[in-house]
């Protein structure tokens, strides 16, 4: 079973930093596309960050290019969201998600089947 468990969200102002944390299984990140969704309200849910599961290649949205990043401690079974520079816009439930595949790393929602219960993040001064 597909368990996938978000922390690390909270509140920062703008300019800082937050990491988030995705804990799974190490047959997920073994075998599925780990990607990172955010939802401000009253807007759908995007893709912004993704990893795949056979070389750890990573890939952002133009959105967080350069101030996201994503890795992975394949010892403690955790993907990670680290996210620099946080502006208001950047406001949201967090979630991480999988996909099967090893040789994947897409960002498209509707392409994940396991989603975490999401974590919120606030960026306020």
């Amino acid at each position: 079973q597909v368990q996938l468990v978000e922390s690390g969200g909270g509140l920062v102002q703008p300019g800082g930093s937050l990491r988030l944390s995705c804990e799974t299984s190490a047959f997920v990140l073994n075998n599925y596309a780990i990607g990172w969704f955010r939802q401000a309200p009253g807007k759908e849910r995007e893709g912004i960050s993704c990893i795949r599961s056979s070389d750890g290649s990573t890939f952002h949205a133009d959105a967080v290019k350069g101030r996201f990043t994503v890795s992975r401690d394949n010892a403690k079974n955790t993907v990670y969201l680290q996210m620099n520079n946080l502006k208001p816009e950047d406001a949201g439930v967090y979630y991480c998600a999988s996909t099967w595949g090893r040789y994947i790393c897409p960002l498209q929602t509707t392409t994940y089947d396991r989603w975490g219960q999401g974590t919120q993040v606030t960026v306020s001064s």
